[in-house]
């Protein structure tokens, strides 16, 4: 992991009551996101500079929770993790607010469009309406970039206090490359200082700024500040990027910026008319005390529960619940008032929660924690380890299948297969299309299933084919995949492939349909 710059929160020694443990667990879960979700427990140790036995045990913790999961020695981030970031996300607002004005303007303009808000001296994006071509922007939902380096940058540093600007001077002293940001290339410690203050001067009297490929050759964006009702601050800054083939810096502030003005104006009259009507509190966390409990008895020292009741805390914030007592901690996740209070203690020294009297607030950085690689995944992604653990619990191949848009007479079109190791065995690969009627995947997809929520297809593709489908849903209960188990009829009766298969089915197009769900709260997961 990168090693924290000395003006950094988690710098700085830590208060007699915070949670050692939690602490631990924050700097695994970063070290995961900074190196995409993936680290083997070796790489772990070199990057948290821990010692091999508490990585273990943190990560067999992380797993419990259903944040990561093994695979051979590595361990891998899973969607479960963004529960934490959704957390924030949801007390924000922003984004469930705003999103929608973001896509519109993207289609309207065919250019990717981004929301950002402001951490410490750095911008973090909490939105990205991206254009899918061969040369696109690769920033991801949680990134965080050096103000210096963004065109929003210099719209958040107008408001910035003389500490805020001292400590953006020291830490520009130490991290001269940039490496304290993974998500931006190193920048050359001979490269010329562009004069930023200059340019936020210059940016508070125009109300608009641009990055000339600052970031790196080729990058340019235009950004808009969108503030918040009553006060006025920059609540975030909306941002059309491009690059230099499609658009020049000067290009974009002729032909874009006005429009994205006026998509501005609309984001500041949706933040005025929900500042009229407050959200209303959506249920909080349940049992998660009795639980933590419960697994420590079950997995004994392998379970650090400090850190998993800690975790906990962050998922008590959340829509309607944006700034929380200590007593509304405790209450929501079932903690000790105690425990909810040494946990916030930790939060507040490592920066991901704020205290504003006795109220307590997520920040931003709470996306560190596995965000960013999660927030780019697609339905066959997600899929894909639940499939391989299915036929490997069945020894019968499985797959995942979407309908091909578009398509009359309909079809369906695998994108995430499981082969069985048998010497009999279906051989279907990714994307191989099939007539939605004559497939339990399609009959499952096309509303066409049987009363207990199944369809089956019994030697209708080939003889001695059998197949038996579930469908998987949307948030909004739509059916967008089906999962599938096939055999041949020598194995499993049509009898035995209701009884023996259909549980086992129903459990992993569950777990796909939740994994799908937690991603997809403020993210937009493809299918394939």
């Amino acid at each position: 992991m990168t090693a924290p710059l000395p003006s950094s929160p988690a710098a700085q020694e830590p208060p007699a009551e915070a949670v050692t443990p939690l602490i631990r667990g924050v700097a695994v879960l970063e070290a995961l996101t900074e190196a995409g979700g993936t680290l083997s427990a070796s790489a772990l140790e070199r990057r948290t500079g821990l010692a091999r036995s508490t990585v273990d045990r943190i990560t067999a913790t992380l797993s419990r929770m259903g944040y990561v999961r093994q695979d051979g020695r590595e361990a891998v981030l899973t969607p479960g993790v963004m529960e934490l970031g959704n957390a924030y996300l949801a007390a924000l607002r922003l984004p469930a607010l705003l999103d929608a004005h973001a896509d519109a303007l993207a289609d309207e303009l065919d250019e990717s469009v981004s929301l950002a808000v402001a951490d410490r001296d750095g911008i973090r994006f909490i939105h990205q309406a991206t254009r899918r071509r061969a040369m696109s922007v690769s920033f991801r939902i949680g990134d965080l970039l050096p103000a210096e380096r963004t065109a929003p940058g210099p719209l958040f540093a107008a408001e910035w206090t003389e500490r805020e600007w001292a400590a953006w001077r020291a830490r520009r002293a130490a991290d001269p490359t940039d490496a304290g940001f993974p998500a931006v290339p190193p920048r050359s410690p001979a490269a010329a200082d562009d004069d930023f203050e200059a340019r936020t001067e210059e940016t508070r009297r125009s109300g608009w700024a641009l990055d000339d490929q600052l970031v790196e050759p080729g990058l340019v964006a235009v950004s808009v500040p969108v503030r918040a009702p009553g006060s006025g601050r920059v609540a975030c800054v909306a941002s059309v990027v491009s690059h230099t083939s499609r658009h020049t810096a000067a290009d974009l502030r002729a032909t874009l910026l006005p429009r994205l003005r006026t998509a501005v104006t609309a984001m500041e009259t949706e933040l005025r008319e929900a500042a009229a009507r407050p959200a209303e509190p959506g249920p909080p966390p349940s049992g998660l005390a009795v639980w933590t409990t419960a697994s420590k008895h079950e997995l004994g020292r392998d379970f650090v529960e400090s850190l998993a009741r800690g975790l906990t805390v962050l998922t008590a914030f959340g829509e309607g619940r944006s700034a929380l007592t200590l007593t509304d901690v405790a209450k929501a996740t079932g903690l000790a008032r105690a425990t909810a209070r040494r946990a916030l203690i930790t939060y507040e020294h490592l920066g991901l929660v704020t205290a504003d009297g006795r109220h307590f607030t997520l920040t931003p950085r709470v996306l560190s924690l596995g965000y960013p690689p999660l927030s780019r995944t697609t339905l066959a992604r997600l899929a894909d380890p639940r499939l391989r653990a299915l036929a490997d619990r069945l020894h019968e191949p499985t797959a995942l299948a979407v309908r091909v848009p578009g398509s009359d007479p309909a079809e369906i079109q695998y994108v995430a297969v499981a082969a069985a190791s048998r010497v009999l065995t279906v051989d279907v690969t990714v994307g191989t299309r099939l007539p939605a009627d004559r497939t339990a995947l399609g009959r499952a997809l096309l509303g066409l299933a049987e009363p207990g929520g199944y369809a089956l297809a019994d030697e209708e593709l080939e003889s001695g084919l059998r197949s038996i489908a579930v469908p998987v849903r949307d948030r909004a209960g739509r059916p967008v995949a089906a999962l599938n188990v096939a055999t041949h009829a020598a194995r499993r009766t049509l009898a035995e492939c209701v009884s023996e298969v259909l549980p086992a089915l129903h459990a992993t197009a569950a777990q796909v349909q939740d994994d799908l769900h937690i991603a997809s709260r403020f993210t937009h997961v493809p299918l394939s």
